[in-house]
């Protein structure tokens, strides 16, 4: 341990693992968990010069809640940042849309991050998007459950 601390590379690349695995493990349990009643979701969709971000929350089960959702992103013209909250009720069968935003899609990154609070515990996801004219992909970041 000590050899690492004076070799900067090797201590990065040890983060950079430990922070993978950390994330691999937050995405499959996001996925694979049936005990909990709602799961959520940030999905992008382009049309031509824009992007558009929903904030979606799945249920298992009749539950309400709060959520609040943040995206934030810069380019040479200018900043995007935005921010939506407020309380929902979402039944299972159908995702709940719970925010829409609508951005230039001209090569910006954007991050955008979705916390939704119900009975006293608490899901994340977030989600890195970059969209130019030219391509498109969203690289989902993880999700991650707390209390």
């Amino acid at each position: 341990m000590h050899r690492i601390l004076y070799r900067p590379r090797r201590m990065m690349a040890a983060l950079a693992l430990l922070f993978t695995t950390a994330s691999a493990l937050a995405t499959y349990d996001a996925a694979g968990q049936s005990g909990g009643p709602v799961r959520c979701e940030i999905r992008a969709t382009p049309d031509g010069d824009t992007v558009t971000l929903e904030a979606l929350v799945h249920a298992d089960r009749s539950v309400s809640g709060g959520y609040s959702f943040h995206v934030e992103g810069a380019d040479g013209s200018g900043n995007s940042d935005v921010e939506q909250s407020g309380t929902f009720s979402a039944t299972p069968g159908r995702p709940t849309t719970l925010g829409t935003v609508t951005l230039e899609a001209n090569g910006t990154v954007y991050n955008a991050d979705l916390d939704i609070r119900v009975g006293g515990k608490r899901v994340s996801c977030d989600e890195r998007v970059n969209y130019s004219a030219t391509s498109s992909k969203a690289r989902h970041r993880g999700a991650r459950y707390g209390g």
